[in-house]
């Protein structure tokens, strides 16, 4: 009886063996975000849907607030990748590191921000800021840039044409328009929904429609990272590919359902009409490919507001090779 026991206990732990050798086993992946948003469904979808782990990949998800952080967790080996906007690798090249922050897959595709103002204003035209109070995001994100490039798109002079306020934290922006004398702010969902529903603002433009596609938020390593780890950092492109379609393939409601468990405060109706919002406007990119047309865009983006610290050539800091490997395949 014994010796059965222990055969059947060999055999079972050799199924198990053959098993982990076939899968590859499992990488952990330190997977740092720039903050908690909507505005990254798709990556919450893979998360959420078991695509990372269908890779054998587990994700250990971070949580940075702020980009200077999540570059630091990178650069630091605090992070394995990082979500955050392609700016912030052009910022670590001007700095002069060594080891290059790679963008090679692309999660979002267009500004995220809407322009909420405190009153009611159904034939809003651009030209209605001017002479009035904007909230605007901090100085050097991307926000603040593609909102300031809007603006000057529409003749209207961020320094001269409207008191612009940029000192107030992320965090609190929300807050101090909701209690301040701010006629305007901008605003990403699902807070933009959530102040019009609650009557404290109302939508009434789109940042980005207006800025056009630019590589917003992409996932980066560094290039030893990349280097060194080449198969999970496919596999890990996989995964939000699989995503990625799967947000086209499904609806609001059924991407806000899967999502919901990372934005327990908000209702399931204001976060479908949020997703919906951003599908409708086409902010999640359709696939991990960050192409020339977008990394130049940023560029224009980065320099008509004054914060382009060099002319970095799209093949220095992006990567396409996986991405469209992965399509491929």
């Amino acid at each position: 009886m014994r010796k059965r026991f222990c055969t059947a206990l060999l055999g079972c732990l050799l199924l198990v063996f053959t098993a982990a050798c076939g899968s590859g086993g499992t990488s952990t992946v330190k997977l740092a975000e720039v903050t908690r948003s909507l505005f990254y469904a798709p990556q919450y979808v893979a998360i959420e849907k078991g695509f990372f782990e269908e890779q054998g990949i587990d994700i250990k998800l971070q949580t940075a607030w702020g980009g200077d952080k999540t570059m630091t967790a990178l650069l630091s080996d605090g992070a394995d990748i990082a979500l955050v906007g392609s700016e912030t690798s052009i910022y670590v090249q001007a700095r002069g590191s060594k080891d290059k922050v790679i963008n090679f897959a692309q999660l979002t595709q267009t500004d995220g921000t809407f322009l909420v103002a405190k009153e009611p204003n159904p034939n809003f035209e651009w030209q209605d800021l001017k002479n009035t109070t904007f909230l605007g995001q901090r100085v050097g994100g991307m926000p603040q840039m593609a909102g300031e490039y809007v603006l000057k798109k529409h003749d209207i002079n961020p320094e001269t044409d409207l008191n612009l306020i940029q000192n107030v934290d992320f965090a609190n922006i929300p807050g101090a328009f909701a209690s301040g004398d701010a006629q305007y702010v901008q605003l990403f969902e699902p807070t933009a929904s959530t102040f019009e529903k609650e009557g404290k603002g109302h939508i009434v433009a789109s940042f980005g429609k207006e800025s056009g596609h630019v590589p917003y938020t992409t996932f980066m390593t560094k290039e030893s990272f990349m280097t060194n780890n080449e198969k999970t950092v496919k596999n890990f492109t996989k995964a939000v590919h699989k995503a990625q379609k799967w947000v086209q393939e499904h609806s609001a409601k059924e991407i806000a359902k899967v999502i919901q468990p990372y934005f327990e405060d908000t209702e399931l109706e204001i976060l479908a009409s949020s997703v919906d919002r951003y599908k409708s406007q086409g902010s999640f990119a359709l696939d991990p490919i960050l192409d020339k047309d977008e990394w130049n865009n940023l560029k224009d983006i980065m320099d008509e507001a004054g914060e382009l610290p060099e002319d970095v050539p799209y093949k220095t800091l992006v990567n396409t090779q996986i991405a469209e490997e992965v399509i491929g395949d």
